[in-house]
This record gives structure tokens, sequence and C-alpha cells, in this order.
């Protein structure tokens, strides 16, 4: 459908590369291809046995198919840029809305995380009503998101386009911004290639739980680095890189 139709209508190059971060991806992964075994119509005594069809999994992995995911990260920042607002819409972000799904496409849903940082205090609505709620647990959390099936009729009946919006009911303290569980920091010290150092600060805000981690550096194509600089240091010990 290229940029005609589906959630891909939103990539607008102009807004992508202005955002405060973006990021594109391409998975590929061998996995193991699902056999399907059919059943034909066979008369029997006047009646006509069903069409069946059976898909099961080659548990052996004889057969091997190929898995293409493609992913685009992009985040936006309204509150810094000036506007001092942390309402969003996919207008605000995108400057466009839905207009349709992809024909192909056999999913096209967009999630929205409404999770209450206190459930005492429900600040957050969405507009449109989602067309269902979804629950998950995401890295020991309890997670809620509204969910938009681009497929439901329902949806684009009352309007032709979906411009999904999140509102605050009533302001909030700007300084008061929810940590995540995971985050990251990173800066560069010192000068030159004898005195230079790319140092990134990993954080681990749960209580108990520890999560495993992939860390990718992009370095510049002008900048040179030595692996046996490397260093992890953690908690005040150095841990030797695997």
């Amino acid at each position: 459908c290229s940029l005609q139709a589906g959630l891909a209508v939103l990539l607008k190059a102009e807004r992508l590369f202005h955002s405060s971060y973006h990021s594109q991806a391409v998975h590929i992964r061998p996995i193991c291809r699902v056999i399907s075994h059919w059943c034909a119509h066979l008369p029997c005594d006047g009646f006509t046995v069903a069409t069946c069809l059976f898909l099961v999994q080659d548990t052996s992995c004889l057969a091997v198919s190929w898995e293409l995911r493609q992913t685009l990260t992009v985040v936006f920042d309204f509150f810094s840029s000036g506007q001092g607002k942390k309402d969003w819409s996919l207008f605000k972000m995108f400057s466009r809305t839905l207009t349709d799904t992809c024909p192909l496409a056999s999913q096209s849903k967009v999630y929205v995380d409404i999770s209450p940082k206190n459930k005492e205090k429900e600040l957050l609505e969405v507009s449109p009503p989602p067309t269902s709620v979804h629950e998950a647990i995401v890295q020991g959390d309890k997670k809620t998101y509204a969910v938009y099936d681009l497929l439901s009729p329902s949806l684009f009946n009352t309007s032709r386009s979906l411009n999904v919006q999140l509102k605050w009911k009533r302001p909030q303290d700007s300084s008061e911004m929810p940590i995540p569980t995971l985050h990251a920091q990173r800066y560069v010290g010192g000068y030159g290639l004898q005195t230079g150092e790319i140092c990134t600060l990993i954080y681990n805000t749960h209580p108990y739980r520890a999560f495993p981690v992939i860390l990718l550096e992009t370095v510049p194509w002008y900048l040179r680095l030595y692996v046996h600089t490397l260093t992890i240091i953690t908690k005040g010990k150095e841990n030797k890189p695997s």
C-alpha cells in the first residue's frame, strides 16, 4: 500500500527527521514452517464431509521460512519544544491522520499506553473511544493499552479519518515525570583519540528484578574505537565483557 493506506500514511519524512530521535531497523530470522494438511469433499451415504484444514507446526524444523520484520521508532517531545503541554495527537506528531487500512494487512492496530501513574488519579483520557482495552505485564509492571483496530468496521463509520488524541484532564506538575524501569544516559568525555571516551549509563530502578540488556552503539565513521579499552562497571566493580 506504500503511503496510500494503512499505518505507513503517517510516515512523513519531514516530520520524522525533525523529531528528537528516530531509528529504523530490519530484522530477518529463520523460523520453522507451518505445514498444512487438507481434507477433500468425500461423499458418504448421501452426505458430504466438509473440507478441513489442519495447521501443524514442523517440530523437526525440516522446512524453514524467513521472517522479515521492519520497525520504526520515533520520539516526539512537545513539552520541551516550547508548546508547554503534554497533550498529543496523531496530527500534531505526523501532520496526518489515518484514513483507511491497507487491504493487504491481516492486522492493523494502534496501541496507546494509558497506564495510570497513580490508580487513584485517572488523569489521562483518549479520544475517540478505543475499540478495546488490553492489559499486559511489561518489565514487572502492569500496563494498560487502548487498542484501535483499523480493521474494525465501526472505527471509520463516524469519521473518515482517525486522529487519536491524548489529553490530560487537569494540569500536571511539569517537573514530575515518571521514571522508566530501564533508562539510559550517554555522554562524551575527554578530547581526541587519546583521552576521548564515550560513557553510557544504564539504570534499572526495579526494586529486586534484573533484566537482560542489549546495548547497540552507533559510532560515527570518523571515530575509531579500541575494543580492548572497553570497561563495564556495575555497583563499583568491574565486569569483564563476554
